[in-house]
């Protein structure tokens, strides 16, 4: 298997993806050079302590390197534009053609159009509850394209239990929401608050990247200059690296969107989902109605942490392994003899504009990142442009 990357949070999914195959295999990870591209710590942090980095490709090197290897299946961990362009163009013409996988890396309800559209040439589409299973089959059904749904449980879900004693309150950051400035401050201010009523505790926003790199969304707020900008009114620390080392050491966890609330929940850590900004597919936190987790920043303010609903843990994510069904599927199209590659639903001219914007996407040239202003307001359009 050869696994392509193009972002933070894709990265970290696909070495987890990759670490959960059978035995028997080879696998090589890379990362593909694009306006988003990783910074080596985020890298370094995507992949875990005493791994190699995967290096940082062209995507003309990572075709000479498909082409060098040959391998038997190509994981497309990126973004929806940038598996669109792999797929249809880097890839194409590919001998043996390989069988492509995609997906979502983590929180994916609801489900939507953009998302499988995007992934519509790959021929095993990966995602994590059965709910997601059922809603993104539902699409495929109705829209056509694609391949396969797969079951996979989050690779980063672990099964240890965190034993009490740590001291830490833990707010994961989400670069799209709560998109306000204001909205931000008052987050930054009621930890600022718990931290005031509790000194004893230790109080960490845990960022996905710092000021000066990319993630997979861009964040126009960044909490750190926020409260820097604020005059710092309180004791708050700011921390990149692993969401797991940090989860070690919680004694509660706080977001207004993120999949670390599902890492917290799976390490047993009582946790608290913000609702003042409101639950909705916008807010990307509609699936966590009915986990007993939302809760209010007066509920952060009195620590007001708790479990998540043990029925609602079956039907999001925490389903038995047994119900798992990818590496099965992913098998079946590796080595069932000749299938009918999935058809792409973007390949007509009407979308061939979108795909040239993208095919720059994941052209760029490491100057161009440099480019001051103006080549990085032109890259935001490109990418605005294409969803």
């Amino acid at each position: 298997m050869l696994a392509v990357a193009d972002s933070d949070s894709y990265l970290k999914w696909a070495a987890c993806l990759l670490g959960d195959l059978p035995g028997g295999g080879a696998a090589e990870l890379v990362v593909v050079r694009t306006p988003i591209t990783p910074s080596p710590e985020q890298i370094a942090a995507a992949v875990g302590g005493g791994v190699e980095p995967p290096p940082v490709l062209s995507a003309r090197s990572v075709r000479r390197l498909a082409e060098r290897t040959q391998p038997d299946v190509v994981l497309v961990a990126c973004t929806g534009p940038v598996v669109d362009v792999l797929v249809a163009e880097v890839f194409a013409g590919l001998r043996p053609r390989p069988v492509f996988v995609s997906g979502l890396p983590g929180i994916s309800v609801p489900a939507t159009e953009k998302a499988w559209l995007f992934r519509s040439g790959c021929d095993l589409f990966v995602v994590h509850s059965e709910r997601e299973v059922a809603e993104f089959s539902e699409i495929a059904a109705r829209l056509g394209g694609g391949g396969a749904v797969g079951l996979a449980r989050l690779p980063f879900l672990r099964s240890e239990t965190v034993a009490g004693g740590g001291n830490r309150i833990v707010f994961a950051t989400q670069a799209k929401v709560p998109r306000g400035r204001e909205e931000r401050e008052r987050i930054l201010l009621g930890l600022a608050e718990l931290a005031r009523l509790r000194p004893d505790l230790d109080v960490v926003v845990k960022l996905r990247a710092l000021e000066d790199e990319r993630q997979t969304h861009n964040e126009r707020y960044h909490y750190q200059r926020l409260w820097r900008e604020m005059g710092e009114p309180g004791r708050l620390s700011f921390q990149a690296g692993s969401m797991h080392d940090q989860l070690e050491r919680a004694a509660g966890f706080v977001t207004v969107s993120s999949t670390a609330a599902l890492e917290a929940i799976a390490l047993g850590v009582p946790s608290l989902v913000l609702s003042d900004f409101g639950v909705s597919a916008e807010m990307i936190n509609l699936v966590f109605e009915g986990s007993g987790l939302l809760g209010t920043l007066d509920d952060l303010a009195k620590g007001d942490f708790r479990l998540a609903s043990a029925e609602w843990c079956a039907a999001n994510y925490f389903h038995p392994a047994e119900r798992n069904d990818w590496a099965r599927l992913l098998t079946g199209l590796v080595t069932g003899g000749p299938r009918v590659p999935a058809a792409s639903l973007l390949d007509g001219p009407e979308h061939a504009a979108a795909r040239r914007r993208a095919r720059l996407r994941v052209e760029v040239h490491p100057s161009m990142l440099r480019a001051g202003y103006r080549a990085k307001r032109r890259m935001r359009r490109y990418l605005k442009a294409l969803g």
